[in-house]
């Protein structure tokens, strides 16, 4: 209990210059407290204000090549894969080599699979096996690569981990391959191009890079087709591609 003033009731000068005193108090407690509010109001304002500045300046710095770009899509029409990549190519909208990106509204959350694209996506997938030096970096905090492959002689030493390589997905599971007695295969497997893809968590959405723009028409619709057959068309609801910087294109799958 916080500690407490007595009051000397009876002598009435002493009560009302106590009454005074505590008024005080009080008055002087409320205008603290609404000067903090107001303090508290006013970073806030600064914040939304910093914010809504650095949004206003981002759309701006975009806009013009972003609103020309998004002119040239119907947004009303349904593309063939053809059509639709051969659009993306038209649009200029980045100095650097865009990843060419597909994303699906499935019909459930859950689905996930391997799927090996026929031409490389440009991406460099980073594949270790579990020896005693990955043990000693996952024990300092170092993850260096993309995915893990052990051999089931491993797995004991490598439960510790999984709290960390879990939620990132980089647990090696038999289910998915990773656990092998030959894991020296499963690296040149997942080295050749071998996707894993899954829905996302809690969504029943998928996102996937198939390919850099500057890879031929031919290839990135080969690997776009290929990874449609391996979701499957019955579970794809909704479906367009897109490069890191265009607007979306809606695809044409049936």
């Amino acid at each position: 209990m916080g500690k407490v003033k007595p009051r000397l009731i009876g002598d009435t000068e002493i009560e009302e210059k106590q009454k005074k005193e505590q008024k005080a108090k009080s008055m002087e407690k409320k205008m603290l407290k609404s000067a903090s509010a107001k303090a508290t109001a006013d970073e806030e304002k600064k914040v939304v204000k910093k914010v809504r500045s650095a949004s206003a300046k981002a759309s701006a710095t975009r806009s013009k090549k972003y609103t020309e770009a998004k002119n040239m899509v119907d947004k009303n029409k349904f593309y063939s894969l053809n059509e639709a990549i051969e659009l993306l190519k038209k649009m200029k909208l980045a100095k650097f080599d865009q990843s060419v990106e597909l994303h699906f509204v499935v019909d459930e959350t859950g689905l996930k699979g391997e799927v090996e694209l026929p031409f490389s996506t440009g991406k460099i997938v980073r594949v270790k096996i579990v020896d005693d030096s990955v043990l000693m970096d996952l024990e300092k905090g170092k993850i260096e690569f993309d995915v893990l492959v052990t051999h089931p002689s491993f797995m004991p030493r490598l439960a510790k981990f999984a709290k960390v390589l879990g939620p990132k997905g980089l647990m090696p599971n038999p289910k998915a391959g990773t656990v092998s007695t030959k894991p020296e295969d499963v690296v040149k497997k997942f080295e050749k191009g071998m996707l894993r893809w899954k829905t996302e968590a809690k969504f029943p959405l998928i996102h996937q890079m198939i390919g850099k723009i500057s890879a031929e028409e031919k290839n990135l619709i080969a690997n776009a087709e290929k990874f449609i057959n391996a979701v499957g068309k019955a579970h794809i609801k909704n479906a367009v591609i897109k490069t890191t910087m265009s607007p979306s294109v809606k695809l044409q799958l049936n």
